[in-house]
């Protein structure tokens, strides 16, 4: 997957590090297309963290080192057009929650008859602090519907491939963003709070809140060749078999059962799963891409959606 060249970024809907404040009564992280760790993952599946899934990831080096919002907003201005979200993971970020809210101020009143609430993307290097608690690189890529915001380090996409076994293409980062914008909805629907009231489980609140995000996640990805900047320019080019392929191997990489079977004890227990397994993760993405509706992408609908 790839920008236009010529297409305009609009920054502003992307803050550095350093927002927020400190854990809210009540703070839930809902971790996503990532919220998933490589280091205690058996014990903290079983604690799960805040009802949001999320396990702690190693220190990736570089920017992971770095402190908390030790970047500027203004070192965000590099990002200002497709050429550079084509080459820089962080400006890819910035071009992607452009794409991924524009896709939703026009979908979501046309399907749900709600108008759409921007949310910002804190996009971090290390550590910064949210209304949810403190994000970091040992949390992974999260929504915090305290503050209405999505918190991002952009190393995390190196551990994506790496350490999960995604590949290495633009869409499979791009869906982790997708994602997490997908909380975004289920928050302005008013469904996330069934993840904490049911947080573990195959058919459980937790697991379906992120297969629903996966879903809207592939929504997106169908019309995203057709979202705009503020010009009018088209911001993505339309997207190939090999972009959807590269989407569903981090939809499969981050499937609970993946994670149990490659990099905890090896024994696979559904009834700690907190965000699906792989297949499930893949086939609700293919949902949304190949229907591109909410009432389809409704995991509260179904009996089971394993």
């Amino acid at each position: 997957m790839s920008f236009n060249d010529d297409a305009q970024f609009d920054t502003s809907q992307v803050e550095r590090g350093g927002g927020g404040g400190g854990m809210s009564p009540g703070g839930m992280i809902v971790g996503g297309g990532g919220g998933l760790g490589l280091l205690g993952l058996i014990i903290v599946l079983l604690l799960n963290m805040c009802g949001g899934g999320n396990v702690s990831l190693p220190s990736t080096g570089s920017a992971g080192q770095q402190g908390a919002g030790t970047g500027s907003a203004a070192d965000l201005d590099r990002c200002k057009t497709g050429a550079q979200g084509n080459t820089d993971v962080e400006c890819r970020v910035v071009g992607t929650v452009n794409s991924v809210q524009a896709y939703w101020k026009k979908a979501l009143p046309e399907q749900a008859g709600r108008q759409y609430v921007p949310a910002k993307t804190n996009l971090y290097q290390g550590q910064t602090r949210s209304a949810c608690g403190t994000a970091s690189n040992q949390v992974g890529p999260f929504y915090c519907p305290t503050d209405r915001k999505v918190y991002i380090d952009a190393s995390f996409f190196k551990l994506l491939s790496t350490q999960f076994g995604a590949d290495d293409g633009a869409l499979a980062q791009e869906y982790v963003v997708a994602h997490e914008y997908g909380h975004h909805i289920e928050n302005q629907l008013g469904l996330l709070q069934k993840a904490q009231q049911d947080p573990q489980g195959p058919q459980s609140g937790g697991v379906r809140i992120e297969l629903m995000a996966d879903c809207l996640a592939g929504m997106w990805a169908k019309d995203a060749s057709t979202t705009q900047d503020a010009q009018g320019r088209t911001l993505i080019k339309p997207l190939s078999e090999k972009d959807i392929n590269s989407a569903l191997s981090a939809a499969k990489s981050v499937g609970d059962d993946h994670i149990q079977s490659t990099m905890g004890s090896g024994q696979v227990n559904p009834e700690s799963w907190t965000h699906g397994s792989s297949e499930a993760r893949q086939r609700w993405f293919l949902k949304g891409y190949q229907q591109g509706s909410l009432q389809t992408c409704n995991t509260f609908a179904v009996d089971r959606v394993e």
